[in-house]
């Protein structure tokens, strides 16, 4: 989720939610036990929620729309007639989430089909048009990609990118700067390579 100088108490409570669903899952969490850790009674969280079933539709589909607008953001004020600039920024704009917001990927992993299906059904919807900016900008990049293999190249990306759940205790792994400009190399070679084009030392 992007932070902002002040968090609300309904940003604290999402926050929190989301951290205490990844750690323990969704069932294994419980109202009073969220409340707690934003210093308010369970009961007091209903004033924000409708229970933890709109906890979880409004992180996982509130993340998806703020994947999206930020790629067309970052696409829009990268300079379009510099594809290798446009590519960067949606990379860099991904690594940001990978590394701030992994309980995140946990959830989606884990939870997505516990959502409704008209929030399940939004969620992918929002998705699918995320890959397509990300497809968009690694064929003006890469020509010699096809539609198919360019999807399935970002596809193969995000999977690297999204792997930050799953790759050990914090201080096992280089600092926030020297772990972002390694995937940030590691999804460059990966376009590099499905396009068989020479990759850059």
């Amino acid at each position: 989720m992007t932070p902002t100088a002040t968090p609300t108490r309904r940003e604290q409570i999402l926050k929190e939610a989301a951290r205490l669903f990844a750690e323990r899952g969704f069932h294994g969490v419980g109202v009073d036990e969220i409340g707690a850790a934003v210093g308010i009674s369970g009961p007091g969280l209903y004033r924000h929620f409708a229970g933890k079933d709109a906890m979880l539709a409004e992180l996982l589909v509130g993340i998806s729309e703020q994947l999206l607008e930020g790629g067309r953001q970052r696409t829009e004020a990268a300079d379009r007639t510099a594809p290798e600039a446009v590519l960067d920024s949606l990379i860099a704009g991904h690594i940001d989430f990978a590394l701030d917001d992994r309980p995140l990927i946990t959830l989606h992993d884990r939870e997505l089909d516990r959502l409704r299906d008209a929030d399940r059904k939004r969620v992918r919807r929002l998705q699918r048009q995320y890959v397509e900016l990300w497809v968009e900008a690694v064929r003006r990049l890469y020509p010699e990609f096809d539609e198919p293999a360019a999807r399935a190249t970002v596809h193969a990306v995000f999977g690297l990118l999204n792997s930050t759940p799953h790759l050990g205790r914090p201080g096992a792994l280089p600092g926030r700067a020297g772990m972002s400009e390694l995937l940030h190399r590691l999804a460059r070679g990966a376009f590099a390579a499905g396009a068989g084009a020479p990759t850059r030392g």
